[in-house]
């Protein structure tokens, strides 16, 4: 099944035009890497596919419908979540609370049955604590529960980023730069977690990423952006021998 397709997409800036005809399929379960030089208009795809941006052309559509005019909570809602380049935790909440604070969404709850503590209301945080639980467990992070954000080594703080965002249960997960700044031990513990959280949770991927170790290990297939225009897509070594590709960004 198609999770999202885009067809002709671009955008302009004050006459710029950031992105021309740019196409985008993924599947189902798919893990896809989006490449491309500084510039080159990676992080605007992301924000055109979010609703942080309204494209000037094309279509964008998720799971066979149009998200065009959508604002970003009801994307989010939808089935589609994503991460930052700089991390955005809570940093002075417990790590937690961070992955609850996704899950708040999905809380039935009304502000005076939180407000009065009623018994829907702690019936609801208990099971929102108990799932929270279960996330951070199953990708080994249990005992920093209750640790604050801000006092976890770095690359523990990009793997909660990316579990907070698993957390709202999309069906779609954009990853923005996960591996950045991270050393080859943490670089190689978020190749498995993405690996784990395709294989538990049956999510579709689409990440950025200039870490070619990463992208190359983990995607099935590859875009690549070049100056706004989609210029290669395919299987990883297909993208590694292309000429076009390897003068744009891979270099010799």
């Amino acid at each position: 099944m198609t999770v999202l397709e885009t067809k002709d997409l671009g955008i302009n800036f004050g006459g710029l035009q950031a992105l021309d005809d740019v196409y985008l399929k993924i599947e189902e379960k798919e893990i896809i890497g989006l490449i491309g030089p500084n510039g080159a208009g990676k992080t605007t795809v992301f924000n055109l596919l979010t609703g942080v941006y309204t494209p000037s052309k094309g279509a964008i559509r998720f799971e066979g419908k149009s998200i065009i005019g959508k604002k970003p909570y009801q994307i989010n809602r939808l089935g589609i979540a994503r991460t930052f380049q700089n991390i955005r935790l809570f940093k002075n909440m417990t790590v937690l609370d961070n992955i609850k604070a996704a899950m708040s969404q999905n809380m039935k709850y009304s502000a005076l049955t939180a407000i009065l503590r009623l018994p829907a209301y702690w019936r609801e945080e208990r099971d929102a604590t108990g799932s929270a639980m279960r996330l951070l467990e199953i990708f080994d992070m249990g005992e920093t529960a209750e640790q604050l954000a801000a006092n976890l080594p770095y690359g523990q703080q990009r793997k909660l980023e990316i579990l907070r965002a698993l957390a709202s249960g999309p069906k779609l997960l954009l990853l923005d730069e996960p591996a950045a700044g991270m050393n080859p031990t943490e670089t190689r513990e978020l190749m498995e977690t993405i690996h784990r959280i395709r294989e538990l949770f049956g999510v579709s991927i689409l990440l950025i990423e200039h870490d070619m170790s990463l992208v190359m290990g983990v995607c099935e297939r590859i875009y690549v952006l070049d100056y706004g225009t989609l210029i290669a897509s395919g299987a990883p070594e297909e993208i590694r021998g292309n000429e076009q590709v390897i003068r744009a960004y891979l270099g010799g």
